[in-house]
């Protein structure tokens, strides 16, 4: 399998930390270079038609997108550690607490950086400034949610790591580089604990 990526995007990083943690290897990893306009290539847009990294190309040649998709494809064939759920209720407890810190945390991190980041430019046209000084806002009210969150338990969705935390902590990296964001400076001493121990496990 190919696994179409760029390494300091947030959804690529999400499947590349997925298969760390689960010890997979043998998966060709491909750069796509965004600021290059890679991604808008006649080449990748036959993989993916909406112009997104990540891409996952199986062995019959089928090329795979959305970052849940691959995890839920790479959980399927990889079962064992679990980081979707065991049962109906677990992976319906894990997908809500996922979904909450991708439609909420990650999406304003994103429209943040988007609008705000001059790096961004080429990626975000045109840009608007007032929304992403608004969406970094609403980012750290959602942080501080998830802050008092973790104060009650150890991971996001519970007792156990799980993909919903591969999620938070891909996004609390991309906005420590190009939000500045620390939440333990903020105030938000569970969450920089949580990150720590993950930082330290996978880098």
């Amino acid at each position: 399998m190919r696994l179409y990526t760029s390494p300091r995007a947030p959804n690529p990083r999400r499947v590349t930390l997925f298969m760390a943690a689960k010890g997979i290897t043998g998966v060709e990893l491909v750069d796509v270079d965004l600021n290059a306009g890679a991604h808008r290539s006649s080449e990748f847009l036959a993989l993916n038609p909406m112009a997104r990294v990540p891409v996952l190309v199986l062995d019959d040649g089928r090329a795979l997108s959305e970052t849940r998709a691959i995890c839920t494809y790479l959980e399927g064939l990889y079962p064992e550690p679990n980081l979707m759920g065991v049962d109906a209720t677990e992976r319906a407890f894990i997908e809500m607490a996922d979904r909450r810190i991708e439609l909420h945390l990650m999406l304003q991190t994103a429209q943040c950086v988007r609008h705000s980041h001059p790096g961004l430019a080429v990626l975000e046209q045109p840009q608007f400034p007032q929304f992403g000084a608004a969406q970094g806002d609403k980012m750290r009210e959602t942080a501080r949610w998830l802050d008092g969150e973790l104060a009650r338990q150890p991971w996001v969705a519970g007792e156990r790591f799980t993909i919903a935390d591969i999620t938070a902590f891909c996004t609390l990296e991309f906005a420590r580089g190009l939000m500045r964001f620390r939440p333990g400076a903020e105030g938000m001493g569970h969450l920089q604990a949580w990150r720590d121990r993950i930082a330290a496990q996978y880098g």
